[in-house]
Parts: C-alpha cells; sequence; structure tokens
C-alpha cells in the first residue's frame, strides 16, 4: 500500500531560529535552515496519524491545512514533543470523536498527570475529554500494531535520560528522539529503505542524549537504510554546509519535505 510522511518540523527543542532570531551557524538566507519543532504525519488514502505535537503543532496543522487525524503516536514526553496537545481538543470537538494517543508507559502516564482534563474532562460540561489514552506494552515492542488502515512496529530507543519509540512503517522508519540502539531495535529497523534519525548530536561524540553522525554512520551499516534523512536538527546544523559534509545516502530533512514509501 503507497502512503506518504510529510516533515511537519524538523528542528530539536529550540527551533531555528530559536526565540530572539538567533540563527547560530544556520544561515538566515536559507529557507530550509526555518525549522518547527521535530513532527511528522503519515498518511494513506484512508488514514492521517501524527508523531508528536510540539509547542508549534497548530502552525504545522494548519500550513498542511489538515481539519481531521485518527490518532497520534508519541515518541515520549519532553516538553518539544507534547506542548502542543491542547491543540487536539479543537479536531476532536469539530469531529466529534475521541483521538487516540498512543504511547509507552512513562510518556502516557506524564500525560495524563499534567494534562489530566484532556483525557478525564474540566470541572465543566464545556470540557469534555478529547482524548483517548492507548497503552503500548512492553509485549507490543517490535510487534505490529494500527491505527486505521496504518500498521506500524514500535521499538524502544535509548534517550539518554528515557526509553523513547521509535516507529517503522513498513519499508519506512522514524527515530527521535535517541541517543543510542540496542540488537531489538536494530532488528525491527534492519532492512528499511528509508530511516528519518534524530541528528541532534551532530560532531559531537560526548552528547549525552542524541546521537553523533558517527553514531548514525556505525548503526546504518547493520540497518541498512538506501536513504537516511537527518532530523531534529539544531542552530549548528546549517542546511547547505550539511549537504556539502555529509556521505552519500545521507541527507538533511527540512520542513514540508514529503517522502513516499511503501506501508
Amino acid at each position: 500500500m503507497k502512503a506518504k510522511l510529510t516533515i511537519l518540523g524538523c528542528g530539536n527543542s529550540t527551533g531555528v531560529p530559536a526565540i530572539g532570531n538567533y540563527w547560530g551557524d544556520c544561515d538566515p538566507g536559507e529557507p530550509k535552515n526555518t525549522r518547527l519543532r521535530s513532527s511528522v504525519m503519515v498518511q494513506t488514502d484512508k488514514t492521517t496519524l501524527i508523531i508528536d505535537t510540539g509547542p508549534d503543532f497548530r502552525q504545522q496543522m494548519n500550513g498542511a491545512d489538515i481539519n481531521y487525524i485518527d490518532g497520534v503516536l508519541y515518541s515520549h514526553a519532553h516538553a518539544d514533543h507534547i506542548n502542543g496537545i491542547d491543540e487536539l481538543r479543537v479536531l476532536a470537538l469539530r469531529n466529534k470523536m475521541l483521538i487516540p494517543v498512543h504511547g509507552n508507559k512513562e510518556t502516557l502516564g506524564n500525560l495524563e498527570s499534567r494534562f489530566d482534563y484532556l483525557f478525564e474532562g474540566g470541572n465543566h460540561k464545556l470540557y469534555p475529554p478529547v482524548v483517548e489514552a492507548r497503552h503500548i506494552e512492553e509485549s507490543q515492542f517490535g510487534v505490529v500494531q494500527s491505527l486505521g488502515d496504518i500498521e506500524f512496529i514500535p521499538f524502544e530507543q535509548d534517550h539518554g535520560t528515557l526509553q523513547s519509540l521509535g516507529y517503522r512503517f513498513g519499508d519506512l522508519a522514524y527515530s527521535v528522539d535517541v541517543h543510542q540502539l540496542d540488537d531489538k531495535a536494530i532488528d525491527v529497523l534492519r532492512g528499511v529503505k528509508t530511516w528519518i534519525v534524530d541528528a541532534a548530536g551532530y560532531k559531537s561524540e560526548t552528547n549525552p542524549v542524541h546521537a553523533s553522525l558517527k553514531t548514525l554512520y556505525s548503526l546504518n551499516e547493520d540497518i541498512g537504510a538506501e536513504t537516511v534523512y537527518l532530523t531534529s536538527l539544531s542552530l549548528a546544523m546549517d542546511y547547505q554546509t550539511m549537504l556539502g559534509e555529509l556521505p552519500a545516502g545521507f541527507v538533511p530533512t527540512h520542513d514540508g519535505l514529503i517522502i513516499e514509501f511503501e506501508c
């Protein structure tokens, strides 16, 4: 089945430019350096799902002209990946549905604690529940799940301070935020044609929570992706500079990029 993935945002936690119009090493004259916080949309003819609802989520949905989604997959509960969750309220009320939100135990526990009114409803009938928790248990890691007609395989990732979830869809996979992968994750990823992965560690070998380019080169020797798209791009990662320094098969993403794949 044919599907497509849209990069709604490929920036790290600050976005580019950061607040105060700080561009770091990124050329403000290059449009592909303008980056919202990391999020993607996966679509077939029948189903639309989102991975992560960061603080730019409303802007991302409006930019893509999306007024209905079938559900959300969460990678983890850091602010730059969840703080737009309240925007689901409008989509749920307009479409008269509870929106399924999927994540591991830690992520959904965090969401249910911080945004309890979205799950349980507020203290007035004007504020009904708008989301429904769908826990991804440990026994489901590495096992095919589905949302609408989209099948996905969740897998654990080491993000330094916590375990995040990556997701494989057919011959494509999406990995944010990640510092390192174990053998189980590599087994899930092995053989994908397209791998979209956190590269915020860039050239640093001491970053404790994000993968460096050196780590990604090594991991892909086992995974074997034909194309590795780098995401979670920071203020240190200028688009044109990266194009000139990356080896064949590795390319930086940019907001609005559409990748077609077999799901």
